[in-house]
């Protein structure tokens, strides 16, 4: 048997472990309790959850951490899919052929005789099938309502929000100029603060959804990302809080608003100054 069989032999095995262990947790007998009395539904959360620890691990190119969140996310499927195969409504085999298959179809450049150029056909190429795939005519797919429900529906609202926005603006939806955007922010966060006056969460809801979304508009002109700029501002909140917490003698709740934000200053000017100090010992190697 070559290196190549034992490796394969190996992975297949590794997952066969992982099938018997997640069923085991759901034996009636001898099952965890925690793990039967879980639903599709209630999982959802560790769904997203684990896919969002595995982006984190690959913004930070932790190999080691990488291949562990891969695996949380692996337990995610497998958790899902024994569910499944006890109510009979699918099995990881199914899922396994599924996405293989449809690998194979999408890809007829690679595995039938269909010749591209270029990604951009490759692309082109993929949409069409997708579309025919759900029984939707050439027509209908190109429907931009179509494809931006599809994002409202299927990724976190700040990500779709500039999924829709791009898609929108690429099809005419679009200020001539930044002044139309910033006008448009002053003009939404006045009906926030409208909004705020009335007693009417409904309202309170809507306005404050058209002004996120004015923002994202500003960032997409901007040619920043919303998603990465909130990521970055939680970890320097948990970071400085870290630090405040690590200056105080004290639990932080025992220190009144005034006493707060002199830790707050103080934490943010030693996380500044350790910056630099890391800053200029990069620039000393290079």
């Amino acid at each position: 048997m070559d290196s190549h069989s034992t490796t394969h032999q190996s992975i297949l095995e590794a997952l066969q472990r992982l099938i018997e262990v997640v069923a085991q947790l759901r034996s009636p007998d001898e099952g965890c309790p925690w793990d039967l009395a879980q639903t599709p539904q209630t999982l959802i959360p560790y769904v997203i959850e684990e896919a969002y620890e595995v982006v984190d691990a690959l913004q930070r190119e932790d190999p080691e951490a990488i291949a562990e969140e891969l695996g949380d996310l692996l337990l995610q499927v497998v958790l899902q899919t024994q569910i499944a195969s006890e109510r009979q409504d699918f099995t990881l085999e199914d899922v396994a052929r599924g996405i293989t298959e449809k690998l194979i179809r999408r890809h007829p450049h690679v595995f039938a005789e269909v010749e591209v150029d270029n990604a951009a056909q490759v692309a082109q190429n993929w949409e069409q099938i997708k579309a025919a795939e759900k029984g939707e005519t050439p027509e209908q797919a190109q429907l931009l309502s179509r494809k931006l429900k599809r994002y409202a529906r299927s990724l976190p609202p700040l990500i779709a929000g500039m999924k829709i926005s791009t898609k929108a603006a690429a099809a005419g939806f679009e200020w001539t100029n930044i002044e139309g955007v910033w006008s448009k922010f002053a003009e939404e966060l006045a009906e926030f603060k409208a909004a705020l006056a009335t007693e009417d969460k409904s309202h309170q809801q809507e306005e404050l959804g058209d002004l996120l979304f004015t923002i994202i508009n500003l960032a997409r002109w901007y040619d920043l990302s919303p998603f990465d700029g909130l990521q970055g501002t939680n970890s320097r909140f948990i970071q400085r809080l870290s630090m405040m917490e690590k200056f105080a003698p004290r639990p932080l709740t025992d220190y009144n608003l005034d006493e707060l934000e002199s830790l707050w200053q103080q934490a943010k000017a030693q996380l500044k100054s350790e910056q630099e100090v890391q800053s200029n010992k990069i620039n000393d190697h290079i």
